[in-house]
C-alpha cells in the first residue's frame, strides 16, 4: 500500500510518499481502508519534533489521527463491524491506504455525511466537546468564553456550550468580527485582542482556550475567583497567581460521542469547514499550507 511516511524529525520535505506494508490487525482491531483523513496542528507539531516529549515517533512513523473510510478486516473478537462498512475514528496512522484501529474507538458515518466531511470531524470535534464536558464541565446557565471560536475546535466548543444550556462568548481578532456574529447560538463576540473590549469582561464562569499565548494571559483576570480555564494547550503561564481551577485537556477516542457529533453536523447544527481536498501524495504541500495557517478550514487529504 502507499503511505506518508516520517523517518526524522523536520520540516514538510522529512514527509515520503511511498510503498509500505499492510499493516496487520489483532483479535480486537479492525483493517480499514481509508478513504480520507485530514492534517491537524497536531501532525505538523509531530512531525517537527516540536511535541517529542509528549508524542515521540517510533521511526519510520505513520503520522495522521482523522479517519474516515471502509472496513476491510476483523478481528476474532470484533462484533459490530462487517466488511464495506462506513467508519470513523480518532485513530492514529491514517495518512495511508489503510490502517488498523481498536474496534471501540470506531463510529459509524451518518448517512448524509461523505467520506470527507467525516474525515475532517473526529479529532477536532473529540478536542471540542470534552474541552467543554471534561475540562470545564460546563453548568446551564453559566458563561463562557471560547477563544479560537472560528477554528475547528472552538467552534465544536461553542455548539456543545449552547447545547448545554450556557451562555456562550465567541473570542476572536478584531477583524473576524463579522465573520463570527455568523456563528448559530453564539450570545457574544469578543475582539480578545482589543484591550478595550476585554476590561469590559467580568465574572465570566469559565474560558475554553484554545490559542493560549499572551491573550489567554490577558484573559485570566475576567474569570471569577472559583471559576476554570480549561485549555486544549497546557496550563497557561501566570494561572496560580488567579483562584481559579485550571483543566488541561488532551483528547481520547470517544466512538458515541463523535458518532453524536456527526450526527449534528449531518443535521445542521453546526459545521466544520472544508478549505482544500488534496491527494495523500500531495502531502508536503499540504502540511505547508495547513502549518502557514495560509487556509481558511481543514484540509482534507484523500490517497
Amino acid at each position: 500500500m502507499k503511505a506518508v511516511l516520517l523517518y526524522e524529525y523536520g520540516g514538510p520535505d522529512k514527509l515520503r510518499y511511498e510503498n509500505t506494508d499492510v499493516p496487520e490487525y489483532g483479535d480486537n482491531e479492525v483493517l480499514v481502508r481509508v478513504r480520507a483523513t485530514s492534517v491537524n496542528p497536531v501532525d505538523y507539531k509531530i512531525r517537527s519534533g516540536a511535541a517529542r516529549a509528549r508524542m515521540p515517533v517510533d521511526f519510520p512513523g505513520i503520522l495522521g489521527r482523522d479517519l474516515a473510510g471502509e472496513v476491510v478486516e476483523v478481528g476474532l473478537s470484533v462484533t459490530g463491524f462487517s466488511k464495506g462498512m462506513r467508519v470513523m475514528a480518532l485513530a492514529n496512522g491514517t495518512y495511508a491506504e489503510c490502517t488498523v484501529a481498536k474496534a471501540d474507538v470506531l463510529a459509524p458515518i451518518p448517512d448524509a455525511l461523505s467520506f470527507e466531511q467525516a474525515a475532517a470531524l473526529p479529532l477536532v470535534t473529540t478536542t471540542g466537546a470534552q474541552l467543554i464536558e471534561r475540562a470545564v464541565k460546563i453548568s446551564r446557565g453559566q458563561t463562557v468564553l471560547v477563544t479560537g471560536a472560528l477554528g475547528s475546535v472552538g467552534r465544536t466548543a461553542i455548539h456543545v456550550a449552547h447545547k448545554h444550556g450556557a451562555r456562550v462568548l465567541a473570542g476572536v481578532r478584531e477583524r473576524e468580527r463579522e465573520e463570527a456574529s455568523r456563528l448559530p447560538v453564539v450570545d457574544g463576540v469578543v475582539a480578545i485582542d482589543n484591550e478595550e473590549e476585554i476590561s469590559t469582561l467580568r465574572d465570566l464562569d469559565a474560558i475554553a482556550d484554545t490559542v493560549d499565548g499572551p491573550t489567554i494571559q490577558k484573559l485570566m483576570k475576567t474569570i471569577r475567583e472559583g471559576g476554570v480555564v480549561g485549555s486544549v494547550l497546557g496550563k497557561p503561564d501566570g494561572a496560580d497567581h488567579y483562584k481559579i481551577r485550571v483543566e488541561a485537556l488532551m483528547a481520547q477516542p470517544d466512538a458515541s460521542r463523535l458518532y453524536e457529533l456527526a450526527d449534528d453536523v449531518a443535521r445542521g447544527e453546526f459545521s466544520i469547514p472544508i478549505a482544500r481536498v488534496m491527494k495523500l501524495a500531495e502531502i508536503q504541500e499540504a502540511h505547508r499550507l495547513a502549518e502557514n495557517g495560509g487556509t481558511k478550514g481543514k484540509i482534507i487529504l484523500v490517497p
